[in-house]
């Protein structure tokens, strides 16, 4: 029997403080620069690993990380809670309703996304030369594998680019993500019937049968009754007013656990689990945003740098670097991701302006490109040059989406978004007492100057849209919106409430600024822009305050001038 002792925990403790320390911190600094920290975190792993530290400092290398198994399995371990966490927390960012609720556009992007990258990755890796596969008698099996790595998307990277953007809370946005969701589903599904298989000792029919039953009726028991026993459960942890972030935190991870235990038993991997049930407490309308970016942040803050600086551990980067293999898989995963959604995109009403945003959203393969690869790796289906390969692929094609998709985002004619603003459209005291309220107060303000609208009808539209997806950003501002059929030119209202409302923003504070946008159905790209602007300008502190403190709807209406004057929205 073997036991830790005072050595093991010490060098553990040493470990923890400088990879996170590390990570966290260069991170910090990647994130300044618009780069996700996943890089960061790789390159840290790198540096302190066999690559540099140990290649030329080999003595301190050993004395830090020791070819000791059971030190080796204590990282390992936490590692390991990373991963799964971090797909606990992709699915929590899954709001499958909504999704499905878009299924008619999603479905068709998210479907085209995930059919042409297989088929594309696929024939490519099937005819790789011997030396990148393992065993060559399971060319057909890597290649399957090689095809579902290069097919799913990180949506946290997307959605980080978006967030930068001010795009976060967009129609576009809602379609993006909507798709992301349902390729992520499938994707994932995909993944571990292949490892399922893979994994098993003899494969017969029978086995094939009962593993690809079991995996889609666990599922959708998970998305059926599990997301209303999920609801019911965050529900009533509201209504009785527990703690609510710490008791639905717990209740989250034990979700995941019994999930990750059952999909394990079924024969595929407990990541899909953990997946599965950040699916089914995401769907919980009672989760608040706060909560939700609670847990999120504990997720990246703590668990995930150390799964990802531990890959740079495990390998040689170095040794283990082909540039041909790097260019390949960097250049097949990105461009067959854009061509599948660009395909989808193409087989909807969306207007053509927005069509390559939504297809470049849906190319980085991010985290979770190097999960998939890892699990790969682990279970000796692909070799280190591959996974190395595959990491640079995601690394590129992460570092490449933010400045990608601003431009895509800007192709657009200037116009100025006080086109559809004035002052007779500002309520300098919102007096509302809740989110729907306000909504109401602001409909009936559009529909007076009109004359030809009904507040009513109005509501109605932006509800729906609001029950959707939430429009509250941080520092205490909201931006409801609706695209209507019967709108000639898109109206913007303005409503200023000192007392606050909660609007379940993601910083838990109480919003003060409410800006009602209504556009019509076929400007999507003008509502874009419309509210990436007002994102953008009151981001700023000095805008926030100016507003709070002045007097009357004049006054505000002066500094929404200034202050939306320099934001110039781009129309085809």
């Amino acid at each position: 029997m073997h036991f830790l002792n005072e050595q093991n925990i010490f060098l553990f403790l040493v470990q923890i403080f400088l990879l996170l320390g590390l990570a966290r911190g260069l991170g910090e600094i990647f994130s300044r620069w618009k780069q996700p920290p996943l890089t960061a975190e790789i390159l840290v792993g790198v540096l302190l690993g066999p690559t540099i530290l140990g290649r030329f400092l080999p003595s301190l290398y050993q004395a830090i990380f020791p070819a000791d198994i059971i030190q080796q399995n204590m990282f390992t371990t936490v590692a390991w809670l990373g991963v799964l966490f971090l797909l606990l927390e992709t699915g929590l960012e899954i709001d499958f309703s909504t999704a499905w609720r878009q299924k008619g556009d999603a479905l068709k992007i998210a479907v085209s996304d995930i059919v042409i990258p297989i088929i594309i990755a696929f024939a490519v890796c099937l005819f790789l030369p011997d030396k990148y596969l393992v065993n060559t008698d399971q060319r057909l099996i890597f290649a399957l594998f090689m095809a579902t790595v290069m097919t799913i998307s990180a949506m946290p990277i997307t959605a980080r680019a978006l967030h930068d953007l001010k795009l976060s809370k967009t129609d576009l946005s809602f379609l993006i993500m909507s798709a992301l969701s349902v390729n992520d589903i499938i994707g994932w599904m995909l993944f571990t019937l292949v490892l399922g298989f893979f994994t098993q000792s003899t494969l017969d029919i029978f086995r094939v049968i009962v593993i690809i039953s079991a995996t889609i009726s666990f599922t959708v028991i998970c998305l059926t009754i599990g997301r209303k026993f999920a609801e019911k459960v965050i529900y009533k942890i509201k209504e009785k007013q527990l703690p609510q972030t710490g008791v639905s935190l717990t209740f989250i991870c034990l979700l995941g656990l019994f999930c990750g235990a059952i999909t394990q038993k079924i024969g595929i991997h407990a990541l899909f689990g953990f997946f599965l049930a950040g699916i089914m407490a995401g769907g919980a309308k009672s989760l608040s945003e706060r909560t939700r970016q609670t847990i999120s942040q504990m997720v990246h803050a703590i668990f995930v740098p150390l799964f990802f600086v531990g890959i740079g551990l495990k390998i040689d980067f170095l040794s283990n670097f082909d540039i041909f293999l790097v260019l390949l898989i960097s250049f097949i995963g990105i461009s067959s991701r854009f061509l599948g959604a660009w395909l989808g995109v193409n087989l909807t009403k969306i207007s053509k302006v927005n069509r390559a945003a939504i297809a470049v959203a849906h190319t980085p393969g991010g985290a979770m490109e190097i999960v998939v690869g890892m699990l790969a790796l682990e279970y000796n289906l692909n070799t280190e040059p591959v996974f190395v390969a595959i990491v640079f692929g995601a690394v590129i094609s992460s570092v490449i989406l933010g400045p990608w998709l601003s431009h895509s985002i800007k192709r657009r004619k200037e116009i100025s978004i006080l086109e559809f603003f004035s002052h007779r459209a500002t309520i300098e005291a919102l007096k509302a007492d809740s989110r729907d309220k306000a909504i109401y107060k602001l409909c009936e303000l559009i529909a007076e100057q009109e004359g030809s609208l009904e507040a009513d009808i109005l509501r109605e539209a932006v509800l729906k849209r609001e029950n959707a997806m939430g429009t509250a950003l941080e520092e205490g501002v909201a931006i409801p919106h609706a695209r209507l059929p019967f709108l000639r030119r898109p109206i913007v209202a303005f409503g200023r409430s000192l007392a606050g409302i909660d609007w379940d923003s993601p910083d838990g504070k109480l919003t003060n600024f409410v800006f009602l946008i209504l556009t019509p159905t076929h400007e999507d790209d003008v509502q874009v822009q419309i509210l990436a602007s007002i994102a953008k300008a009151m981001s700023s502190n000095q805008a926030r305050t100016a507003i709070i403190q002045a007097k009357g709807a004049e006054q505000i209406w002066l500094i929404l001038q200034k202050a939306l004057t320099p934001a110039f929205i781009r129309r085809k």
